[in-house]
């Protein structure tokens, strides 16, 4: 049986289960009492047992209703047992009913409540009608009443240990993710894009507080920052470790804004400069941090900070909402291409090995043959088809089963792929990576290396390329990924080429990168995403002589 709570739709299964229960455990003992005592009033006592039962058999959770049903039917019980005058106590057995309907529906507690109620009121009922002293009476009284407690509580327990109070796991996520579409699609604009609810944020910041740049960091692994929307008019190298001695870590640890005199960058110009940092808290945890900087001093005062403060707020909750929906989305997805991995690895490749098998016996069954040598000739054609499909196989299994390490980063995986794809095709592969320790947002690090892997495998597939360049700069929140061969070049989109190229934009859209696709001299092409703008290289760090203040 299942557990029944206050407000579940009254068709559940513990509901069916103890209506059965209570119609068929009444039908028994009413049957037995009209046999053992076949007289008007015996007919009496089943009636009014019945009606005592209704509550239990129409609305068995109600928690008043409910309650009073199963006290009215132990009193009943209790009555029409003292009354009768029979040999076994034919309406005892019906105890059980009310205490395990209590389990079920209540708690333990209120079980043993129950039963304890039982024993009373039969006890009681017994001494009242001057039977307790008889054998006939007391018992089958005392049989039937250690019946009901063991059975209705350890029916209890036998309940507890099959099914948790909480819902099955998958259940739960069935419903939650149910609830999470149901508010994406209510939501204005209809998406839970973490990106753009940062530029959002940004928007209305610097409509409200003057900022010459501004930025909105989310929260990542290894102890740093990621950079989820960037405004100004050049790109600005943000120290966003959360263990430097910065308003950044001081903002992110307190959840208190805090003003500054220097720019936040580790790359600043000298300059008078106004800065703010104010954290993005839902309840009690940060989740991000809104910087902004002004190149005047005194550009926040207080009402500005408030101002901000009440913006930020507003949209917390929101940038929380999409990390928690990235998180689950990056999770199905990972999930789902290790499943495809496996299937394919189980199915279809084993079962092409098993091919590739049998024609190695058919040729050495024909080997020696007189007559047989174009057949033979035949069959090396189609094992050689045959093993070029399943390096294929295994190099897709590679790629579904590739995915950036949180400790490795972007660049080491990209690097990991080719060298593997590489070594599997005859190509001959150059690195050139160049890969910060800040790390990107790891949806948009999923997204790049996705793009690049495409790339390789157009290269690989298509271009039929001798040499292989793969370019891979990280610094966020710029970002490159390029990849370049020496092979045939670009011919007109058709087929399989044009639906990959169709993909690495979508890809490349979503992380609102530029996809850049060029022929290379003298020969091949070049395909690169590119992420944000490229920093400005030989500035001054701002790390030192750093001011901050609480707000």
């Amino acid at each position: 049986m299942s557990e029944q709570r206050t407000g579940e739709a009254p068709s559940s299964p513990a509901v069916h289960l103890v209506r059965i229960m209570r119609g068929g455990m009444l039908v028994l003992v009413v049957a037995l009492a009209l046999v053992s005592v076949p007289r008007p009033g015996t007919l009496a006592w089943c009636g009014l047992l019945a009606v005592a039962a209704l509550p239990g058999l129409l609305v068995p959770e109600h928690p008043v209703l409910g309650r009073l049903g199963r006290i009215a039917e132990i009193v009943v019980v209790a009555l029409s047992a003292a009354a009768l005058d029979t040999p076994y106590g034919a309406t005892l057995p019906y105890l059980i009913v009310p205490v395990r309907a209590a389990a079920l529906f209540a708690s333990t507690a209120e079980a043993l409540g129950m039963a304890l109620f039982a024993v009373a009121a039969v006890l009681g009922a017994g001494a009242a009608s001057g039977r307790l002293g008889t054998a006939d009476f007391l018992i089958p009284a005392v049989l039937w009443l250690l019946v009901t407690v063991a059975g209705g509580l350890a029916g209890r327990r036998m309940y507890q240990r099959g099914r948790p109070d909480e819902p099955q796991p998958y259940v739960a996520a069935t419903r939650l993710l149910t609830q999470l579409r149901t508010v994406a699609r209510q939501l204005p604009g209809g998406t839970l894009d973490l990106g753009g609810i940062a530029a959002g944020l940004l928007d209305e910041v610097v409509a409200t507080a003057p900022a010459d740049r501004a930025a909105v960091l989310g929260r990542s692994g290894g102890g740093r920052l990621v950079v989820l929307a960037q405004r100004g008019p050049e790109r600005t190298d943000w120290e966003t470790s959360l263990s430097a001695d910065t308003p950044i870590a001081e903002a992110w640890v307190s959840q208190q804004p805090h003003l500054a005199s220097r720019s936040l960058a580790r790359s600043a110009v000298g300059g008078t400069v106004s800065a703010l940092v104010v954290p993005l808290v839902a309840g009690v945890r940060s989740i991000g941090l809104l910087v902004v900087e002004a190149d005047r001093a005194g550009a926040y005062p207080p009402e500005t900070v408030a101002n901000v403060r009440g913006l930020v707020a507003s949209a917390a909750l929101r940038l929380e909402a999409a990390l928690l929906f990235d998180e689950v989305r990056a999770l199905a997805t990972t999930e789902e291409r290790q499943r495809l991995a496996r299937e394919i690895h189980d199915g279809v490749a084993q079962e092409l090995v098993m091919v590739g098998y049998g024609i190695d016996n058919a040729v050495g069954s024909l080997s020696g043959v007189s007559g047989a040598d174009e057949a033979i000739d035949d069959l090396h054609t189609l094992r050689a088809e045959v093993t070029r499909v399943i390096t294929e196989l295994r190099l897709s299994l590679f790629e579904l089963r590739t995915d950036v390490d949180p400790s490795g980063g972007l660049a080491t995986a990209l690097a990991d792929y080719a060298r593997t794809v590489g070594a599997s095709s005859g190509m001959r592969v150059h690195l050139s990576l160049d890969e910060s320790t800040a790390r990107l947002p790891a949806t948009v690090e999923t997204e790049l290396l996705r793009i690049g892997q495409e790339a390789i495998t157009n290269a690989r597939k298509h271009a039929h390329a001798e040499n292989l360049w793969v370019t891979c700069e990280i610094d966020p929140p710029y970002a490159r990924i390029e990849v370049s061969d020496d092979g045939l070049g670009m011919p007109a989109e058709t087929g399989e080429r044009s639906y990959g190229l169709k993909i690495m934009a979508e890809r490349s859209r979503r992380i609102r990168a530029d996809l850049r696709i060029s022929p290379r001299k003298p020969s091949g092409t070049t395909i690169a995403a590119v992420l944000g703008t490229r920093p400005r290289q030989g500035s001054v760090s701002a790390a030192e002589g750093m001011e901050a203040d609480n707000v």
